[in-house]
């Protein structure tokens, strides 16, 4: 997948939010601010300067109705446009701490408010820059402030030790919530964006599907009439003496070959007909591999039952999420693979199994257990040759899609390290590299019909 598309555009995730979602969260904001400082000067008798909280407060109100005229409400924030926003309110809600009292007002715990939204919706750097002016202004309302009275002259202060603690939480859960909020959203996105790519990588196999099934359709009805062209100039051919006619019934009968020999080629990769819903494991598994088989690599199929198991194989739905999934694991050991990977193909009664084996350096140990998870870093191996893989990106985008594609038709997959120590013959003991297993129960894929099989009916005409 390439990581230009537009659903991996990371430089514009900022622009997401929308101008109409801050006006309305800053409107209760301030709300709550106006009501905050009326209470406490009417309820609880303080000695504010109603003027100047007066004069802080409208300036918040001023910053949140000149934007909805000067821009549409469905407009969406850049990135310069968000800090400025963000920063704005910081000195905002650090003005009215100074003159309510700074760090011995309970309300200073909303600083955490916007550093919270510029980890979920803004880069690494201004996130980084909004937390370090948080922090710093919280130490200065801490040391700086205009103290916190009554009308009476009572001054509501916390002892020091209780307000370093106060200091020392709000400095914490800045860096704590910053981190967090960031952590959490990224690993969203990159699962969203990832979820995008699979998507995308389902519909394209489901369009070729599609396609070859067209084809197919358009092989196996024209099949009928083009026998009966070839048969009819045949008996033309014995019956006509003249030479230019005989001539004209070769032609027809050599285009009507033509025509059946293109339609047979088009028609090898097509099988979405009816009666190719299903087919054989190992040739599903087959197909699958086929693209990737003339790489230079040698695929190695071992294809047998279980101890005690039937021997013929297993039908098994020919759908596009499992031919897509096993196709990327067979790409990933033949980009990695020194020379051979092996395919080992077993069944049993309740189960199917399809391993993937390789020789080559395996899997990183340190993102073994994160196998499947999108957008990894470090993926490729430091023993490879510069330009043995070209075009992988390292991003493990491959291995997560086929993870999706097939944990979707039932599957569950394991990633392991190693070669097989008990192998009888010593071709198998070279499987050193990585070795992913797929195992189905043979209820979430079969496509076996037992007892008579039933009518299957006309081909069904495929709309796009």
């Amino acid at each position: 997948m390439d990581e230009a598309h537009p659903a991996f555009a990371q430089p514009h995730r900022s622009n997401w939010v929308r101008l109409r979602t801050l006006v309305y969260l800053r409107s209760i904001a301030v709300a709550g601010q106006m009501a905050a400082i009326l209470v406490g000067q009417y309820a609880f008798d303080l000695d504010l300067d109603l003027g100047w909280c007066a004069l802080a407060v409208g300036a918040a109100v001023i910053s949140n109705i000149v934007p909805l005229f000067v821009f549409p409400e469905n407009r969406r924030l850049s990135e310069r446009e968000m800090v400025a926003l963000l920063l704005f309110d910081i000195t905002q809600l650090t003005v009215l701490l100074f003159l309510t009292g700074g760090l011995h007002n309970p309300f200073a715990l909303l600083i955490l408010a916007p550093v919270t939204i510029s980890a979920t919706a803004l880069h690494l750097r201004s996130t980084v820059l909004i937390s370090a002016v948080a922090m710093v202004v919280m130490t200065l309302v801490a040391r700086w402030h205009i103290p916190l009275a009554t009308t009476d002259g009572f001054v509501m202060k916390m002892p020091p030790d209780f307000v370093f603690g106060f200091w020392a939480a709000i400095l914490i859960g800045i860096v704590f919530l910053a981190a967090y909020a960031r952590r959490v959203t990224s690993e969203v996105n990159a699962m969203a964006d990832a979820l995008v790519a699979t998507q995308l990588a389902l519909s394209r196999e489901q369009k070729l599907t599609d396609l070859g099934g067209v084809v197919a359709a358009a092989a196996h009805e024209l099949g009928t009439p083009l026998a009966t062209i070839k048969l009819v100039s045949t008996e033309l051919i014995d019956e006509l003496s003249d030479s230019a006619l005989k001539a004209d019934a070769e032609l027809i009968r050599e285009q009507a070959d033509r025509c059946r020999d293109i339609l047979r080629s088009m028609g090898r990769a097509g099988k979405d007909d009816l009666h190719l819903r299903t087919a054989p494991v190992a040739s599903v598994v087959q197909e699958a591999a086929e693209p990737h088989g003339h790489r230079g690599k040698t695929l190695v199929y071992d294809i047998a039952p279980r101890p005690g198991a039937a021997a013929k194989q297993p039908e098994i739905q020919r759908r596009p999420e499992i031919i897509h999934g096993l196709r990327n694991l067979v790409q990933n050991a033949v980009d990695f693979a020194a020379s051979t990977v092996w395919i080992d193909i077993r069944w049993s009664g309740e189960q199917i199994m399809v391993r993937i084996a390789d020789d080559g350096p395996g899997y990183p140990p340190n993102l073994l257990p994160r196998l499947g998870d999108p957008f990894l870093r470090g993926r490729s191996d430091p023993g490879l040759a510069p330009g043995s893989r070209p075009g992988y990106e390292g991003m493990g985008l491959g291995l997560f899609i086929a993870k999706t594609l097939l944990e979707r038709s039932g599957a569950e997959l394991s990633f392991a390290n190693g070669h097989d120590a008990v192998a009888a013959d010593e071709s198998r003991r070279m499987r050193c590299g990585a070795i992913v297993e797929t195992l189905w129960s043979r209820s979430d894929i079969s496509g076996d019909r037992p007892g008579r099989r039933p009518v299957l009916g006309r081909n069904r005409q495929i709309v796009d």
